[in-house]
């Protein structure tokens, strides 16, 4: 389909930071005029006002039909653009269900639910919603008839049968995805039993999850921006990446990540961003990758080979202006007085969820039973409203659920209620908007009647004239009294009455700062008046009470703060709702299972100071009202498309996948061959074991892949075919793997050499020190020992500590601390090279690489075989760590000596010295661990090669340049070098794994052997 011309990466940053404040200050600079913006003359169709707005379906409405409307209209920018990003947003649901009146004919109804009501506030994109409508339509007509009247309303249907839904929704998504993510464990067998078994509903999930990117793919355009939401559609980027690996895919997950002890995982694959409420919850996702996948984790996010899947921590929001604005609606304030003169007198608490085992409602319950037992004064003077939304009334857990709540209300209610009053109110229902609404801002009494309670308390108090009493009356009222004053009071508390106070409302819009101290002193009604004036503020203000066992955000505090910026409530929030990590300064932060301490929350919440109550609203309403639903779609489609831009400067430096039948038909026409051969994952057997946590003791012990005997045997009867497996592996591996074929083996990355029909020889360059063994040695044997699964191999050139089967993130607080003792101590003045690996520290004598021995190696072997025929042809494969990629580079004709990365000698100045190493000692095959064999084959090595060095005359220089300057005749069309599943490499092609190795090299000696 035609592109969006929204991909514009011209005068892209270098840094993705800058690239995305820019971003952001374009934004600030430059929005666009937001649809439900009245004082825009194009959206004067869409306009919100207090006439008009009749709940949410109404609000939803006009949200989609004003995606229509800019549609249509064509707005544009003056080069041409749209004026907003398409923005695919793909959830289970869609913001409509459907229902049919006729064969042809259908009304849709809005839905309700956190991420609709979040999405409400994204206005700044071109949305089109895709989903599935609730409904199963199995006849074309009726399909085509419901796709028409979606479109009306920018959504897009996916039609899945009644089975898919069985199976994928109620089967896989809520039996067993909902409870692994809230920590409530799997389902029972006989819950099973309902739903068949795990391996049906996964396959239907699946399934689903492709029938969603068939109508993605279907409406996308270039330069989209394909939003994933929630755990339902965990597959659908995987898939969109398969169909069009460019497509810009993120995955938004509503609830938390479990950690990885709880086995839950998305399939990844590449240049994702992966988006969740709270870092923790990144954290978990990080950690799984690491922990189950066995991918790398970085700070960015997930990497694999080279492809990063970007994982955030950006909480959702809600549209607050929505909310403020619903406020001044006739019909808000019409609920409100109604609920004022329904509660007069009591404080009201208000607890909003759904019906679910993770909302903690019979913990809340129980917790305020247990305030109203230690506070039998705000027995009769609180309310707790609890409206609790019905979910999966079908399903045995939630029927159970319900009915324990019923009963704990009923027990309380019989227990602490009257004939006119009952502590709890409780609604198995939901409330539309503007009920809602009112109930956010509802408070229970005006100020009258308030400061009238509070005094005529007090007055009663000091009458009685008991100590006990005098301190409730200070702790209700927050006054604080001294001995002068205690007598002064209580003299004249007798003359008090409601009607002094209520004479003096005034005082209330005073602050204390302002009251004259000496009419308190003098005039008791003053001085009752300044002192219950935070008291009166007290008894005015609501408690919203969220006690989430596990929840992903929680959104109902969001819009509890939101509407009551006048009123200044007190949110007691759970600790374990992602909410916390947002509005936890302000909140009263609580553990939901701990019933004291909600109760004493409670108590709390109810007794704040008016200063208290108003630092705390106000740094959650800000946050509230400035982490908006909009700027979390903002923050995620730039973060998105900075992930791309980022995804196409790594794709640049990719080389591509090796053509096999470019390579085969250059090998034909050459005359003399060199094949150079890793061995570790590029010809060794691959070991398959179960979900990906591998085989220790198998994949330690290296075997040569069983398909390659066939085809090296081929390929080593050439004579025209040199082939070097060169391994960072010690002699005896190459030994026990390679001894029967007539090829040329160099172990320890180079540094000793053989042909399988001689005996082992050694490259190693003169003068290596090698008096850092043993200290090292040491530091690698503690932390195997403190590492469970590690170990470490000592080689005659290095020494390799291996934490791969270690826990990761332990085995990498090992590494760092290793590495840090190395610097610091053993290796400090040490001519050694210390190499990372993705799981392994290695330390090497300077100068030990691959690609340093790959000079000395050539010039052996073409002395060894007499070799008069110029090489114009190599091949070199392998999956070789960053230091030893120089051999990659050795052959490259398009670079000069002097550019590369290594201290590269002439390939004729090897030759020459190899011819003049004749005498060199040879050794005889043994184990790298093997101690003096080590030492005297590094010192007996020594004088040969000084004496070879000083006798270097010009006149033998000369006669071995003018015979050997043919040798390597290399064309840039026949250097194949390959790197077997590494993205980041200095190598030419690629090749995935070692299955590809092995069906190159088959394919290879076939087409020699025929030829």
């Amino acid at each position: 389909m035609p592109g969006n011309k929204y991909n514009d990466n011209s005068q892209v940053l270098s840094t993705r930071v800058g690239r995305l404040l820019r971003e952001r200050e374009l934004r600030r600079s430059n929005r666009v005029p937001s649809l439900i913006d009245g004082n825009n003359d194009v959206n004067r169709g869409v306009e919100i006002s207090e006439h008009d707005i009749s709940g949410t379906s109404s609000y939803v409405e006009q949200y989609l039909e004003g995606a229509v409307q800019a549609l249509n209209e064509g707005w544009e920018r003056p080069d041409g653009r749209p004026i907003r990003q398409r923005l695919l947003v793909v959830a289970n649901r869609l913001p409509v269900s459907a229902v049919r009146r006729g064969e042809d004919c259908w009304s849709l109804e809005i839905s309700a639910g956190g991420l609709v009501s979040a999405l409400l506030g994204v206005k700044e994109f071109e949305a089109r919603w895709i989903g599935w409508a609730g409904v199963n339509v199995p006849d074309e007509v009726g399909q085509r008839a419901l796709t028409r009247a979606l479109a009306e309303k920018r959504c897009i249907p996916v039609f899945l049968d009644e089975e898919i839904v069985h199976q994928y929704y109620n089967g896989y998504c809520n039996n067993i995805l909902w409870p692994l993510f809230h920590y409530l464990g799997l389902p029972q067998e006989d819950r099973l039993a309902t739903t068949r078994s795990f391996q049906s509903q996964f396959t239907a999930y699946q399934k689903a999850n492709q029938m969603f990117a068939d109508v993605v793919n279907k409406h996308y355009e270039e330069g989209d921006v394909v939003w994933c939401h929630d755990y339902h559609l965990m597959f659908l980027p995987k898939c969109l990446k398969d169909y069009n690996s460019k497509m810009k895919v993120g995955w938004f997950l509503h609830t938390p990540f479990p950690s990885s002890e709880i086995h839950g995982l998305c399939h990844l694959d590449q240049n994702y961003y992966v988006h969740f409420h709270t870092y923790d919850y990144a954290r978990h996702f990080v950690s799984a990758c690491t922990r189950i996948l066995g991918l790398e984790g970085t700070p960015e996010g997930v990497e694999d080979q080279g492809r990063l899947t970007r994982v955030a921590a950006f909480p959702i929001g809600i549209d607050s202006e929505r909310f403020i604005r619903a406020l001044e609606v006739p019909k808000v304030q019409e609920h409100i007085k109604e609920l004022k003169e329904r509660f007069s007198g009591r404080k009201v608490m208000l607890g909003v969820d759904r019906l679910d085992m993770i909302k903690g409602i019979p913990q809340k319950i129980l917790a305020f039973e247990k305030f109203l037992e230690e506070n039998p004064y705000w027995r009769d003077k609180v309310v707790l409203l609890q409206i609790a939304v019905p979910t999966r009334t079908d399903v045995p857990e939630y029927q159970k659920l319900t009915s324990q709540v019923h009963e704990i209300v009923g027990r309380i209610n019989g227990r602490f209620g009257t004939l006119t009053a009952v502590p709890i109110h409780h609604l198995d229902r939901s409330l539309d908007f503007h009920a809602l609404c009112a109930l956010y801002a509802v408070t229970e009494l005006d100020e009258k009647y308030a400061l009238y309670q509070t005094s005529y308390i007090g007055h009663a108090v000091l009458e009685n004239n008991e100590v006990g009493q005098k301190y409730d009356y200070t702790k209700r009222s927050s006054i604080n009294f001294d001995s002068g004053n205690e007598s002064n009071v209580e003299n004249q508390g007798n003359g008090l009455t409601s009607d002094h106070f209520l004479e003096s409302l005034d005082l209330l819009r005073l602050e204390p700062s302002q009251l004259d101290s000496s009419i308190c002193t003098s005039n008791a009604l003053s001085y009752h008046a300044a002192g219950l004036l935070s008291s009166s503020r007290i008894q005015i203000c609501d408690v919203a009470l969220v006690t989430s066992l596990r929840d992903g955000m929680n959104l109902v505090s969001y819009e509890f703060v939101a509407c009551q910026d006048s009123k200044r409530g007190v949110l007691i929030l759970s600790e374990f709702a992602g909410a916390a990590q947002s509005l936890g300064a302000g909140a009263i932060l609580v553990n939901p299972w701990n019933i004291t301490e909600v109760a004493s929350a409670i108590g709390q919440a109810l007794n704040m100071p008016a200063e208290e109550r108003e630092k705390r609203h106000r740094h959650n309403f800000e946050h509230v009202t400035t982490h908006t639903a909009q700027q979390w779609a903002e923050f995620f489609v730039s973060e998105l498309n900075d992930t791309v831009i980022e995804a196409q400067q790594r794709i640049r430096k990719v080389p591509p996948q090796l053509v096999v039948s470019d390579a085969i038909r250059r090998y034909l026409q050459s005359n003399n061959r060199l094949l150079i051969l890793g061995f570790n994952v590029t010809l060794t057997e691959p070991i398959e074991t179960p979900g990906r946590r591998g085989d220790q003791i198998k994949e330690m012990e290296l075997k040569l892949h069983p398909e390659l005997k066939g085809p090296l045997t081929m390929l080593c009867s050439d004579p025209n075919t040199t082939i070097v497996v060169l391994s960072g592996s010690d002699r005896s591996v190459l030994d026990d793997n390679f001894g029967e074929y007539n090829m040329w083996l160099a172990a320890e990355n180079g540094m000793f050499l053989r042909s399988t029909k001689g005996e082992w020889m050694t490259t190693m360059p003169e003068h290596l020190n090698m008096d850092w063994v043993d200290s090292v040695k040491h530091v690698f044997e503690y932390f195997t020992e403190r590492t469970p699964r590690s170990h470490f191999e000592r080689r005659e050139t290095s020494l390799v500590w291996n934490y791969k089967y270690a826990d990761v993130e332990f085995g990498r607080l090992q590494a760092r601390d290793m590495l840090q003792h190395l610097w610091t101590g053993p290796i400090s003045n040490s001519s050694v090279d210390v190499v990372q690996g993705s799981r392994s520290v290695e330390v090497r004598a300077v100068g030990v690489t691959k690609g340093a021995a790959i000079d000395r190696i050539l010039g052996e072997i073409v002395h060894s075989k007499s070799i008069y025929t110029p090489i114009d042809y190599v091949l070199c494969i392998g999956h070789f760590l960053g230091k030893d990629e120089d051999v990659y580079t050795f052959f490259e004709p398009e670079l000069p000596p002097d550019s590369l990365g290594l201290p590269r000698t002439k390939v004729t100045d090897a030759i020459k010295l190899s011819v003049e190493k004749r005498a060199a000692q040879k050794f005889p095959s043994g184990r790298s661990n093997s101690k003096p064999q080590g030492k005297s084959q590094q010192h007996g090595s020594n004088p040969d090669k000084k004496s070879t060095t000083g006798a270097a005359g010009s006149s033998k220089r000369s006669s071995a340049e003018n015979t050997s300057w043919n040798v390597l005749d290399l064309k840039k069309e026949n250097y194949f070098s390959c790197a077997v599943g590494e993205l980041v490499t200095n190598a030419r092609y690629l090749l995935n794994t070692s299955d590809d190795v092995v069906t190159f090299l088959k394919e290879l000696a076939e087409a020699a052997f025929s030829n």
